[in-house]
């Protein structure tokens, strides 16, 4: 090489982001290897470049040795390699180097300050992000609108959109990512409420929303799932030429699907130009959970023969969905191709589905023996499912079994103690009811309320159960009388088995005031005869609200679609979708 000729460390630092841009890791070590025998390396920004085009290639471990060696580090140097940690999923060495960096009195900046935000929402650390958001106040980065997205963010990840929404109404000058990430912030925490009306205050500020607005927002209406809101934000997706997104229709999908919808959500993924695996994910599960198991069973097939590979969440999906229809032999064939096939190891949820399957079709034993065989510790959920089904099948000795490892595990909700007394109250044993009771007031463990929400119209009307305080107390519970009196007609018998420890004629009564009697008494009132009514509700239907909605469909010739936590059931003419089965 002649002199003159001989690249530079100037040309080297211009040269290295080209080798990022085309993740050449091959090329990145040769100029890396180039530069340590020139001697340049000893240039901080030469290294600086090297490892950060390391970070860029993955090579995070051959980044990291470059920094360690590196003699003199300056800011910049420090800044490359927090980011590079926080852009390769490495959370926890993000914020452990970012502690360090502060802790040398290094000057930070928003580059390093964005990573550690990053790095504590991913790992949910509270207590480390408002470390991190007092510094930044401290060296004035409050202005900066990307440090305060970045917050807004991380305060939603670690669960306190209550921070999260101070942090955001600070914002002088928000941006569209402002406005996202609270809204998203929102959804995940599942406040949908607020989540829509923020996104109706976006609109009103004129600030134009992009898909992943309508990404953050859909999901919010589907948990709503009030079939007009699903309609006009449909229609709104179109007006913003949005919907053809793969996202945004991926979440219209699953959106129409939670509404009750299928058929409109079958069609818009016929419609789909272009189909991710969460599309085909989205579709499964939106049969899945309304019980038909079969056409699940075949779109899932179907995706396999169109090339498309399944991931996780598609086992999940399918797997559900044979559980919902009782698919045992689909769902075992299923749950072994998952790993065989696919190489995919599976998750807790995968375990809980299958013994959710093989439980509910009252193949107890082989739960059982699933469970034993389990390659991990079984969590909560697995022994969750497992009571469930002894529930559904009566079974006191693996019910006990299963109760006692939750309890080891010390579940924060009381859900699996009130399981575990009415299974106990089933078989008449009122003792083991009693002490199951005293255990929950010993922990301070309540019993979830259950209530049930009928949308009407804009209004949103939530029942608990044995509730009187709404404002038509009177009228509803004399329509559900009259309700009761025309489905006796038609032989409805109360199912007692619901409720114990109280006389029978009160047992009858108690039962007419489960919330969603009262919720579909109310509905009843309030609309004109041939609207569907529907319902929405935080626990499982139990089977004499069950057979009473069967009825009470059949002698007002309503169409009624009830969406339990597991699951919707659609009433017509005196049948259920789910077969009896759920």
């Amino acid at each position: 090489e002649e002199d003159g000729e001989r690249p530079d460390s100037v040309t080297l630092v211009s040269v290295l982001p080209a080798c990022a841009d085309a993740q050449a890791l091959r090329a990145c070590r040769e100029v890396h290897g180039f530069a340590v025998r020139a001697g340049f390396d000893e240039l901080v920004n030469v290294s600086t470049a090297i490892l950060d085009v390391y970070c860029k290639c993955g090579a995070v471990e051959v980044a990291r040795a470059v920094f360690d060696r590196m003699p003199g580090k300056n800011s910049v140097s420090w800044n490359a390699m927090i980011k590079g940690y926080a852009e390769n999923g490495d959370a926890t060495e993000a914020l452990a180097l970012f502690k360090r960096m502060v802790g040398e009195g290094v000057d930070v900046t928003d580059v390093s300050v964005l990573a550690a935000l990053h790095a504590c929402g991913e790992l949910g650390y509270l207590d480390e992000g408002r470390r991190v958001h007092e510094l930044l106040m401290r060296i004035g980065l409050e202005s900066n609108v990307s440090v305060m997205n970045a917050l807004i963010t991380m305060y939603s990840k670690c669960k306190r959109t209550d921070l999260a929404a101070q942090v955001f109404d600070e914002v002088r000058y928000k941006t569209r990512i402002s406005w996202n990430a609270m809204i998203l912030g929102c959804t995940q925490n599942g406040r949908s409420e607020d989540a829509v009306r923020l996104f109706s205050r976006m609109q009103l500020k004129n600030v134009k929303p992009d898909s992943f607005t309508l990404v953050s927002v859909i999901p919010a209406l589907a948990d709503i799932s009030d079939p007009l809101q699903a309609r006009w934000i449909h229609g709104y997706s179109i007006r913003m030429h949005l919907d053809q997104d793969v996202y945004v229709l991926t979440a219209l999908i699953d959106m129409y699907a939670k509404c009750g919808r299928v058929s409109i959500a079958r069609s818009l993924f016929k419609s789909a130009r272009e189909r991710h695996v969460i599309t085909w994910n989205a579709m499964i599960h939106g049969y899945g959970s309304h019980g038909f198991g079969k056409v699940a069973v075949e779109l899932f097939e179907e995706m396999k023969s169109s090339g498309r590979v399944p991931n996780e969440t598609t086992f999940l999906s399918v797997l559900s969905a044979c559980s919902h229809a009782g698919l045992v032999d689909e769902g075992r064939k299923y749950f072994s191709s998952m790993n065989e096939d696919y190489g995919l190891e599976p998750g807790m949820e995968h375990y809980g589905t299958m013994v959710d399957l093989l439980g509910r079709a009252g193949k107890l034993d082989e739960a059982w023996s699933f469970i034993q065989k389990m390659p991990v510790d079984p969590g909560i959920s697995v022994y969750g499912a497992m009571l469930g089904a002894c529930k559904l099948h009566k079974n006191v000795e693996l019910a006990e079994e299963s109760a006692q490892r939750i309890f080891e595990l010390g579940p924060d909700e009381g859900v699996y103690h009130v399981l575990l007394a009415n299974i106990y109250a089933n078989a008449s044993m009122w003792k083991d009811v009693a002490r199951v009771r005293t255990a929950m007031e010993k922990k301070g463990l309540q019993k979830t309320p259950g209530w049930s929400i009928v949308q009407l119209k804009n209004e949103i009307h939530t029942f608990y159960s044995g509730s009187t305080n709404h404002q038509q107390a009177k009228d509803i519970y004399a329509r559900l009388a009259k309700l009761i009196e025309e489905i006796k007609a038609v032989g409805y018998v109360p199912d007692t088995d619901s409720i114990h420890d109280v006389e029978d004629d009160v047992k009858a009564q108690l039962l007419n005031t489960h919330s969603e009697k009262l919720a579909i008494a109310y509905g009843l009132i309030r609309t004109s005869p041939g609207t569907t009514i529907q319902i929405k509700k935080n626990l499982r239907v139990c089977n004499d609200c069950h057979n009473a909605t069967k009825l009470i469909s059949l002698v007002t010739g309503r169409e009624i679609i009830m969406r339990d936590i597991q699951r919707f059931h659609h009433f017509k003419d005196g049948k259920c979708s789910c077969g009896d089965y759920w």
